[in-house]
């Protein structure tokens, strides 16, 4: 048995694989954004530890100095879509506070107790977004882009001490998480008052990034393996074949 503890855990990818490891006999720890989603998810399944904890507060990632943490799964993440030339800073500072600033927030502080124990595993989820940019994804991507940095440092220096690191790039899966981010990209953005082109720019986009979403079990799958395995790659696509798929290329 491991002691996971999985951010982002309240919705989507997060939540199955609390779930599933759950019910494999691991001590989950899954943290959550707030405390409606703490409600419903100890309600639902009390064999789950479920803390609210979010990864920008300071105060909050300290909650993981209590656990004895063997796997940290950094699921959770802030979407943002939008044309690079036309979003404000403050939007895409956000989305780089959550995924890039609170990722390693998190991750320094759980890897702290593992560098004393010579032992633990951390795994972030970044995106196929972290291998490829496209019109209007680019907020997103370039967080994703910094995570695929990110795991290939870390990974680098903490394998001598013990520790594993591993990424994790899902293409688009029905979570309801991109639906989210193509049909709320912020309040900057009026389809009222729009202009022609940048209204149909983010229709097109709404289109590519929320037709022919896969089914989340299999994201849920690889969270579970990659938990368990013995060892492991540092990218790890999901469909293995997604990049092809995107781009057509064989």
């Amino acid at each position: 048995m491991k002691t996971v503890l999985i951010t982002g855990a309240g919705s989507g990818f997060g939540r199955g694989a609390a779930i599933a490891l759950a019910a494999r006999g691991h001590h989950v720890i899954a943290a959550v954004y707030d405390a409606q989603q703490q409600t419903e998810l100890s309600g639902a399944h009390p064999e789950l530890t479920v803390v609210v904890l979010d990864i920008t507060d300071p105060d909050a990632v300290a909650m993981v100095d209590q656990w004895d943490i063997d796997v940290l799964l950094n699921n959770a993440g802030l979407g943002q879509t939008g044309p690079l030339s036309r979003i404000p800073l403050e939007s895409v500072r956000r989305v780089f506070e959550v995924n890039v600033f609170g990722t390693l927030a998190i991750t320094q502080r759980v890897a702290r107790q593992m560098k004393a124990r010579r032992s633990g595993r951390i795994l972030i989820v970044s995106s196929v977004a972290g291998l490829l940019a496209g019109p209007g994804s680019g907020p997103y991507s370039m967080t994703k882009h910094a995570l695929q940095a990110m795991g290939s440092a870390l990974r680098a220096e903490l394998a001598p001490l013990g520790i594993d690191v591993a990424l994790i790039n899902p293409g688009p899966f029905a979570t309801g998480f991109n639906d989210r981010m193509a049909n709320d990209p912020g309040p900057w953005f009026d389809p009222a008052t729009a202009e022609p082109e940048e209204l149909a720019f983010m229709n097109q986009l709404k289109q590519r990034i929320t037709v022919g979403q896969l089914d989340p079990a299999e994201v849920v799958k690889v969270y579970v393996d990659l938990v368990e395995a013995e060892s492991t790659q540092l990218v790890n696509l999901i469909p293995s074949d997604i990049i092809e798929r995107i781009t057509g290329s064989h």
